[in-house]
């Protein structure tokens, strides 16, 4: 197994079943990998790179899910950034696999296809976490990192970079496809009593979600019916609770109902 095939299993037991993607020569090995799974994985091929990004973006966020895209580096990779920055704010499950240049001119300077300095810096700056795959047996577990540190606390899109020449050397280390134990964000107990007290003693109480309670609109739902409060989302918040319910409203409502 190479190190395209070991990345391709880690996404394949990670639910992974479509990719959105842009093929380049920085790249061609993983496809290789790729086409041998096409019956678990369906590459779903963009014009452009900031297509891949995005579509990874709406699937995200349309199904709760993690999703992932795949470019060559520099202009690639640049052209998927405005994309990869709206998922940063959006919370959204992306993972973000890009290509680079051989590892040993990474740096160097030569002006070879793709090059730009610092690339894995910029893809830091856009995730929340990120790394560059710098040995074979680095594929497996950096591949499984990236999806427990997406998944863990506060989800945000993670990035995985891996140099051209890494792509077909062989690994030697078995894949751990065990389940990912995901750090939850830590519960404040005095804080929901807290509010639990407030909204109790609420006159004309006021419910307004964001994009973080995607996951949890059934509660949301619950919790406005208990009170009979009107629900206002923010712009990431948008069908938390059915625009269709009769305590959803929209913002311009509700100011009015907060004043």
């Amino acid at each position: 197994m190479n190190t395209a095939q070991a990345i391709v299993q880690m996404l394949c037991h990670q639910g992974i079943d479509c990719l959105f993607c842009l093929p380049g020569v920085q790249n061609d090995p993983f496809f290789d990998a790729l086409y041998e799974r096409q019956d678990t994985i369906q590459p779903i091929h963009a014009r452009h790179e900031q297509g891949t990004a995005y579509m990874a973006l709406g699937a995200a966020l349309a199904t709760g899910k993690p999703q992932a895209y795949c470019v060559v580096p520099g202009p690639g990779f640049l052209n998927s950034t405005a994309a990869l920055s709206t998922a940063y704010a959006a919370n959204a499950k992306v993972l973000a696999l890009v290509g680079q240049i051989p590892s040993n001119t990474i740096g160097k300077g030569y002006g070879l296809l793709h090059e730009i300095p610092d690339q894995l810096g910029m893809l830091k700056s856009l995730t929340k976490w990120a790394t560059r795959i710098e040995h074979p047996n680095q594929a497996g577990p950096q591949t499984r990192e990236a999806f427990r540190q997406m998944l863990s606390g506060r989800p945000c899109p993670v990035g995985l970079e891996c140099p051209m020449d890494l792509w077909t050397q062989a690994t030697s280390t078995e894949l751990d496809t065990s389940p990912i134990t995901v750090d939850a964000p830590p519960i404040d107990d005095d804080a929901i009593r807290e509010a639990a007290r407030k909204l109790g003693q609420a006159a004309n109480p006021l419910i307004v979600v964001g994009g973080g309670a995607l996951d949890a609109s059934e509660e949301v739902k619950a919790l406005a019916e208990l009170l009979q409060a009107p629900v206002v989302a923010l712009r990431n918040g948008r069908g938390v609770l059915d625009n269709r319910h009769e305590l959803s409203h929209t913002l311009p409502a509700g100011h009015v109902l907060w004043r």
